[in-house]
C-alpha cells in the first residue's frame, strides 16, 4: 500500500481538497486497494474542523465529497508511516523539513511539481479570497492529482522491472 499525505497549514481548505480529488482519481483509477491519501496541516488552528464551507462546495459541484473529513494536524509518526507528503507551497514544505524525524523514510515535495498543465509551484491558499480562488485550487489539485498518480505508476513500473 502506497500512503500519501496531503499538507497546508489549517488543513481546511487546500490539503482536504487534495486528499478528497487524489482519492476520486485513484478510485476511477481502481487503485483504491493499493493507494490510501490523508491530510494534514502544520498547525493545530483548525484541528477537529471540516473542511472550509466554500471548499466543500466549490469540490461538490465537480463531484468531490469533503464532507468526512477533519482537520487534523502532521505527527511525528507521519514521516514513518507515509510514502509520500506533499505541500501545498513553500512555506508548509520548510515547516515539514524543520520537523523531519531522524530515521524517517517519507519523501517531502511540493504537489504542484506534479501538475502536468500549471506552471505555478504553489497552491494558493484561497481562504481570505472568494469564490474563484477555490475554483482556482481545484483546477491546480486536479492536474497535479492526475500527473502525480501518473508518476506513482511508472514509479511502480519501474520497481516491479527491476525485480
Amino acid at each position: 500500500m502506497i500512503k500519501v499525505l496531503f499538507v497546508c497549514m489549517g488543513n481546511i481548505c487546500r490539503s482536504p481538497t487534495a486528499e478528497g480529488v487524489f482519492r476520486h482519481v485513484v478510485d476511477e483509477a481502481g487503485l483504491s486497494m493499493q493507494i490510501a491519501a490523508d491530510s494534514a496541516g502544520t498547525s493545530d488552528f483548525q484541528k477537529g474542523d471540516p473542511p472550509d464551507k466554500r471548499a466543500q462546495q466549490a469540490a461538490t459541484r465537480r463531484g468531490y465529497n469533503l464532507s468526512r473529513l477533519k482537520a487534523r494536524q502532521v505527527r511525528p509518526q507521519d514521516f514513518h508511516e507515509f510514502d509520500h507528503i506533499l505541500a501545498m507551497d513553500q512555506k508548509n514544505l520548510r515547516d515539514l523539513n524543520a520537523i523531519f524525524p531522524n530515521g524517517a523514510s517519507a519523501r517531502v515535495s511540493l504537489f504542484l511539481d506534479y501538475a502536468e498543465k500549471s506552471k505555478l509551484k504553489e497552491v494558493p491558499d484561497p481562504y481570505f479570497g472568494g469564490p474563484q480562488g477555490f475554483e482556482l485550487v481545484l483546477d491546480l489539485v486536479e492536474d497535479a492529482a492526475q500527473g502525480f498518480l501518473q508518476h506513482l505508476i511508472k514509479q511502480n513500473r519501474k520497481s516491479a522491472e527491476s525485480r
